[in-house]
This record gives structure tokens, sequence and C-alpha cells, in this order.
């Protein structure tokens, strides 16, 4: 059999970062802008149609440690094609539903879908394909990636507006299924073995068992999970928000279009300076920005306090990214990152699993989305202290 030679580092970064453009933009960020349309085609009351986003939260969680486990063993590109791939049938099953039951094992198998594509297995795959460049490459990704929500708001609103929300649910499952898998499976052809020789520490770097005896662990996990609740609350029902506030769909677009470049904005500042700036110290920094933001967005309804909310929420959003990518290798080492990223992000995607459901329990309790907002900003603060108290285990 031929010598497979893969692709150059440059461009895997490249294809990669292309499919966690276009898989954010359709597993994560589209399902609030299908919420209105189905609710109005089938009557469905707002926690049902949430209940379908929740399964594939939970989904998520239950599958990452599976997924971090897989590409230790060296099967990532396996696992990311296969992502893509499922991702593609979930989206072609969801523009076929007539009946809620049929939206529910649709989202389950985008969730399965998620834990395969989103973020943290291409940063496992990285992180072991190309242990001398894996920060700068991970910075990249989320660079290209940080435009995920500006392609997505506007991108769906005009499918749905000029086709339908369900030829727009076929449009987006076939780009996934015969643009991102095949994508996936270039990208990562060739040995799965790391570009140079392993570490002289790597036999130091902890196991997920010795990892989880670690009161950092735990700190870093709580963190996570009070940052991925607040943040698929927040996506899940900004859309609706936007219209309790008043806000035309002009309007909505255009705050919600200025998230990804903040997000950019506040990579590109990083690829400069991130080598003096350690993973704790960013994430300090712009932990704090995530419940700013929020009050910000709930004490205001003009345009002007919209946009500052974007600005703040976008550039906090985008560097925690950077910041959930290094700190488990910078903490933990880089020999087992799979799995320990894998079991961090299963906890935590436990809390972003229930959070539409639960802000949508929540609405009905409170007066509207304003106390919802503050809520949220109230659980983003928890998870700054939750950072500044997890502390690197070899200190």
């Amino acid at each position: 059999m031929p010598l497979v030679i893969p692709p150059s580092y440059r461009a895997t970064i490249a294809a990669l970062a292309t499919g966690q453009l276009i898989a954010w933009a359709a597993l994560f960020y589209a399902f609030s802008s299908f919420v209105l349309p189905m609710q109005r085609e089938f009557g469905w009351s707002k926690p049902a149609v949430m209940g379908a986003f929740t399964l594939g939260m939970t989904m998520w969680g239950l599958v990452s440690y599976a997924a971090g486990a897989a590409i230790d063993r060296g099967h990532g590109r396996s696992v990311m094609t296969l992502g893509a791939a499922l991702a593609g049938v979930g989206f072609l099953l969801w523009s076929q539903v007539d009946s809620l039951w049929l939206l529910y094992p649709a989202w389950a198998l985008m969730g399965a879908a998620m834990a395969m594509t989103l973020y943290e297995p291409a940063f496992s795959v990285l992180t072991k394909r190309y242990p001398d460049h894996y920060r700068q490459g991970i910075t990249s990704l989320t660079l290209v990636g940080g435009f995920a929500s500006t392609l997505s708001f506007p991108a769906v609103a005009w499918l749905i507006a000029t086709w339908g929300w369900r030829v727009a649910l076929v449009v987006i499952g076939v780009t996934l299924l015969c643009g991102v898998a095949p994508l996936h499976a270039w990208a990562l052809r060739g040995p799965n073995t790391p570009s140079r020789a392993p570490a002289p520490d790597a036999a130091d770097d902890a196991t997920l068992h010795e990892a989880l005896r670690h009161r950092s662990f735990w700190l870093l996990t709580t963190t996570f999970t009070l940052y991925a609740f607040v943040s698929a609350a927040l996506w899940a029902h900004i859309m609706p928000a936007f219209v309790a506030k008043g806000t035309s769909e002009a309007q909505a677009l255009m705050v919600v279009m200025w998230v990804g470049p903040a997000q950019v904005a506040g990579r590109v500042v990083y690829l400069w300076l991130g080598r003096y700036v350690t993973p704790r110290a960013l994430g300090l920094w712009v932990l704090a920005g995530t419940p700013v933001s929020l009050a910000v967005f709930a004490l205001t309804d003009h345009l002007a306090g919209l946009l500052v909310f974007a600005m703040l929420f976008g550039v906090a959003n985008g560097l925690s990214t950077i910041v959930r990518g290094n700190v488990v290798p910078e903490y933990f080492g880089r020999e087992h990152v799979g799995r320990i990223s894998g079991a961090m992000s299963g906890i935590a995607l436990m809390s972003r699993a229930a959070a539409p459901l639960l802000a949508a329990w929540l609405l009905v309790a409170v007066p509207g989305y304003r106390e919802v907002m503050m809520v949220l900003a109230v659980l983003g603060l928890g998870s700054w202290v939750a950072f500044a108290l997890a502390k690197p285990p070899r200190v």
C-alpha cells in the first residue's frame, strides 16, 4: 500500500478552520432562527421546541468522552469525518419533520455530531498531531470559527425568506454531508503520529484518573459548566429576546452579526500578544467580560447599548474558547488530552443541554427576558470565580 502523504500543517489548519466555521454556524447558532417559523407552522410551545435542542446538548455531553478517547487512540480523522456526515443527515431529517416526536431524534443525532466536530475534537487532534504548534493551530481555528454567528444568522434568515425553513434545512444538511465531511477526511489523511517525538516529560502527564483527583479539574469543570449554560441559554433565546425588546429583525441581525467580528478581533490581538500571556491570566480577564455583557443586554433596549453587548460578549466568548483549548494541556499535559477534555466537556455540556429548556421554564416564572438575562449574568460571574480559584496542579 503506498504511503499516504498528509496535507501540510497550513493546509490542515485551513481545512479544519473552514469545517469549524460551517459546523458551528449550522449546529449551534442556526437553531434559534428556526424556533419561530416552526412555532408558527405547528403551534408548538417554546419549551417543547427548546426540548429538542436540549436533547441535542445532552447527546453532545454524553458522546464527548467517547470521541476524545477515540482521538487519543488515533482515530481523529474518522471521528471528525463521521461527525460532519451525521450532522448533515440530522439536518435532512429535521427538514422532514411534521410532528414534535420526529424533531427529537433528529436533534439527538446532531448532538452526537456536535461532540465529534465542534472545537474540542479539533483541538485534541491538533494537540496530538502538532505538539510544537498546537497553540497557534487552536488560535487559527477559533479565529475563523469566530465568524460562525456572523455567517449563520443572516444566511439562515435569507434561506428561510427565500425558500422557506424546510428547504433552508436541506441546504445546510447537504453542505455538511457533501462539503464538510469530505473536507475533514482530506485534511486528516496520513499517519496519526505527532510531528515530533514525545516530550521527555510526557510520562509525567496526568491520566484522566489522576486529573479527577485534582481540585483544579473540578474547578475548571465548574467554570466551563456555568459558562456553557450561559452561552447555550443566550444563543437559544437570543432572537425571541430581541422580539421581546421590540427590536426589529434588521436591528437584531445587525447586533448578532457584530458578535463574530468582535470574537475575531479579540483573537487577532491574542495572535500578536498571546506569547506574553498565560492561559490562566487570559482566562481571568476574558471570563469577567461575560457577566458584564449580559448585564448590558438585560438593561438596555437601545441599539447603541446592544452593540456594546455584542462587542463585549464577542471578545469574551472568542477568547474563552482559546482559554478552554489551552488550559487542559497547560494544566494536565498533552498525552491524555482527548480523554481529559472529553470528560470535562461531557460534564460541562450537561448544563448546556439543560440551558435552553430551563431558561424557557424560568421565563414562565419571571416577568420577562430582562430578568432571565440578569440570572445568566450572575451565573457568568460564578464561572469567573471558579476559574480564579483553579490553580495549576503542578504549582
